[in-house]
């Protein structure tokens, strides 16, 4: 485990250390549509009680659903314990990616945004914190904890003028994942390396070939009725050729390449592999699991961990087999995996006693003993190795699953979710690949799909 650990850090240092600007959603989970709530803490968002500290006695968060962090027994029990060690109390909304946005911005608007919220660096940092409305966190980090989180997560939630407006917990990388015994039959598990999970591109069309031989029907699908789950076709895209999805200063979108177009033409002409405008990212992930398709694009450690969302663990389709996660093909073999990054901002309401106790709260949830809970909480992997003397390397020492999702971290590849205009370029990268499917010619829509996409980054 510590070996792995030692891999991510490694692996971490040889990211891009660019700040970031800026869903998702590297974040990228789910979206739960959920009604939000409340815990029956009696903090109020216009409390200026403090304790012996000179903090405020209470204070809000509110949270995304990452993991359990969406889950008001887990979360109850993570701010109680708070509690008891600083006496602050929590008050915790629990927002859904269907209309969480709108209500962080309604209550910006309003001034009366939550002291806390828990969410990735494409809101936290390239949004509201771009905007004017987060705290610096810079003070919060000394030279030790710089040397203890990993490079990648750490430059992801720094502004370009090095301000710090989330302070990470978490990560993980998404992937793609295949049926291996569908595999098995076909004849296609020879191109799978099952010990490092990576493959190259050569070997993936054979796979797909072997596949389509066997089966005579569609084993995978580039899936594009909507943003949902587009990580995985940017990584499919990107890593089939090394092409690019935006520049290394994050202020321009460059999909328009010699090297995306080749992948982008691959897919387009591979029996087997269909563009699915009727599909999401859900959409497919569902399909996978009911054995229909043999590969998804839209994976990472949740789905593997329970792929229909059942509670039951299995890691297996519907029919009972065996489901294996994947690094995208690339030509080397040697993938650059999209991230999920998730922490900590506060809210810059202009209250020092407030954002004095959002501050201790961010400290014992991120670095102190208890971070070893309240990353388990959120069922992902540690952005840091130690926490205040705390060995992080042992947290999930008794899950297999997870500690075999690891080979994966050090391919975790440059968190460009960032970049200015996200939001509108989403709906031009799915609408592009509904036109390629349709029959578009791949470097006219590219061209034409990236200028909309850098114009969006504009305004």
């Amino acid at each position: 485990m510590k070996k792995l650990l030692a891999l991510l850090l490694v692996g971490g240092m040889a990211l891009s250390a660019v700040g970031c600007g800026s869903e998702p959603q590297a974040s990228e989970p789910e979206a739960k549509e959920e009604a939000p709530k409340s815990t029956e803490e009696t903090a109020s968002n216009d409390s200026s009680a403090s304790n012996d500290s000179g903090a405020a006695s209470e204070i809000t968060l509110w949270t995304y659903p990452i993991g359990k962090w969406g889950d008001e027994a887990t979360v109850t029990a993570l701010t109680d314990a708070f509690k008891a060690e600083t006496g602050i109390s929590v008050k915790v909304e629990f927002l859904a990616y269907a209309d969480g946005d709108d209500k962080v911005n309604t209550a910006i608007a309003a001034g009366q945004a939550p002291d806390l919220i828990m969410e990735g660096p494409e809101r936290l940092v390239a949004n509201w914190g771009a905007n004017g409305h987060m705290v610096d966190l810079s003070d919060m980090l000394d030279d030790t904890d710089k040397a203890e989180i990993l490079p990648a997560p750490l430059a992801a939630c720094t502004a370009p003028d090095g301000a710090i407006y989330e302070y990470p917990l978490v990560m993980t990388a998404h992937c793609m994942a295949v049926n291996l015994d569908a595999f098995k039959e076909a004849g296609a598990d020879q191109y799978l390396d099952l010990e490092t999970h990576t493959w190259t591109t050569d070997d993936f069309v054979k796979a797909v070939e072997a596949l389509y031989a066997h089966y005579q029907d569609t084993v995978g699908a580039v899936y594009c009725a909507g943003q949902g789950g587009d990580q995985g076709t940017r990584a499919l895209v990107n890593n089939l050729y090394g092409g690019s999805y935006t520049n290394p200063e994050h202020t321009a979108y460059t999909w328009n390449t010699p090297e995306n177009v080749k992948a982008l033409e691959l897919l387009k002409g591979m029996d087997g592999i269909a563009f699915d405008a009727s599909l999401a990212g859900g959409d497919e992930i569902a399909k996978f699991y009911q054995g229909v398709l043999k590969m998804a694009f839209c994976w990472n450690i949740a789905q593997q961990l329970d792929p229909n969302a059942a509670g039951t663990g299995s890691g297996l389709t519907v029919t009972g087999e065996e489901i294996v996660f994947m690094s995208f093909p690339s030509e080397t073999g040697e993938a650059k995996l999209q991230g999920g990054i998730w922490g900590f901002g506060i809210f810059d309401n202009g209250d020092a006693a407030r954002i004095d106790a959002a501050k201790q709260f961010i400290k014992y949830m991120a670095d102190s003993a208890a971070t070893v809970d309240a990353v388990k909480a959120a069922n992902y992997f540690a952005v840091r190795t130690t926490a205040e003397g705390t060995d992080l390397s042992a947290i999930w020492a008794d899950n297999e699953i997870m500690n075999e999702y690891q080979v994966l971290m050090p391919q975790l590849g440059d968190y460009y979710q960032v970049t200015s205009g996200w939001a509108g370029q989403r709906t031009e990268w799915w609408t592009m690949l509904q036109e390629i499917g349709s029959g578009a010619d791949v470097t006219e829509a590219l061209a034409q799909h990236e200028e909309m996409a850098n114009k969006a980054a504009e305004q």
